[in-house]
């Protein structure tokens, strides 16, 4: 029996995909203020962080300058880049429309990747204003490749989605548990400061490779391509096994959740 051009044809992941950036996208025009919001909240940490700096380190502060500004920009990409996984999540379990994301033909897993990815791509666009004016506040000059950083940082902060669907996945099971999830943000300061070159170790965590090679790139000008093959294959690495990682957690977290019957409770 042949198909005819009334009967509906069937969505594919190219329509979802175009479906999520578009609604992204319209939430971001018609809500500004929002967006602003988050960037006049950035520069006000930023801020206090630099003047208050100045007043207890002083030399000290300006020494380290340039290291601060793109671990506080990447740090922003961090907190972008979790909060739209993780805080989605909880507001779908809040709205009691978890279920419906559930019985879609593609499942609520490939849905919350794509609006992560369109949050993080807006985010990028809010963080390099908050890059630019604290570049131009603190006088400071730094090597911006676009490729080489948008590279490095994007997959720097694909660990931080995986670790937000794991924390989707938990919101899923336990419901309100905000101010746990909301004190993970404040442990990305320590992944993004981490001492690799003294610990190697800590190149296996989240950020803390990524943080390295960024502060390398943007502060010594290093392109993409100078990298050593085994610092970008390390960084692929990280970004993907806590992405799967966190992909998994979720998985079981929600597929748990439908066993016990708490899916839709709130």
């Amino acid at each position: 029996m042949s198909r005819s051009d009334d009967d509906p044809r069937p969505a594919t992941y190219y329509h979802l995909a175009r479906a999520v950036f578009y609604r992204e996208y319209l939430i971001f025009v018609r809500y500004p203020a929002n967006a602003i919001g988050g960037i006049v909240v950035a520069l006000f940490f930023f801020g206090v962080l630099f003047y208050g700096g100045q007043l207890l380190a002083g030399q000290a502060l300006t020494d380290s300058l340039e290291g601060i500004i793109v671990g506080y920009f990447l740090w922003t990409l961090s907190i972008g880049a979790y909060s739209s996984v993780s805080n989605d999540i909880g507001s779908e379990v809040q709205w009691g429309t978890l279920e419906r994301h559930i019985t879609t033909p593609f499942g609520f897993a490939p849905v919350a990747l794509l609006k992560g990815v369109a949050k993080v791509i807006r985010t990028f666009l809010t963080s390099a204003i908050v890059l630019a004016v604290m570049l131009v506040v603190t006088g400071t000059w730094l090597s911006i490749d676009p490729i080489t950083v948008v590279v490095v940082a994007g997959l720097a902060i694909t660990s931080v989605l995986g670790l937000g669907f794991a924390a989707g996945g938990i919101t899923v099971l336990y419901k309100r548990i905000g101010n746990w999830l909301n004190l993970l943000q404040f442990g990305f300061i320590v992944l993004i400061s981490a001492p690799v070159l003294d610990m190697p170790w800590t190149r296996f965590l989240p950020l803390a490779h990524g943080s390295a090679l960024l502060q390398r790139a943007m502060v010594d000008g290093v392109r993409l391509w100078e990298f050593g093959l085994g610092d970008l294959a390390l960084l692929v690495g990280v970004a993907v096994g806590y992405l799967l990682g966190g992909y998994v957690v979720f998985h079981y977290a929600t597929r748990r959740a439908r066993r016990l019957g708490v899916l839709g409770d709130y």
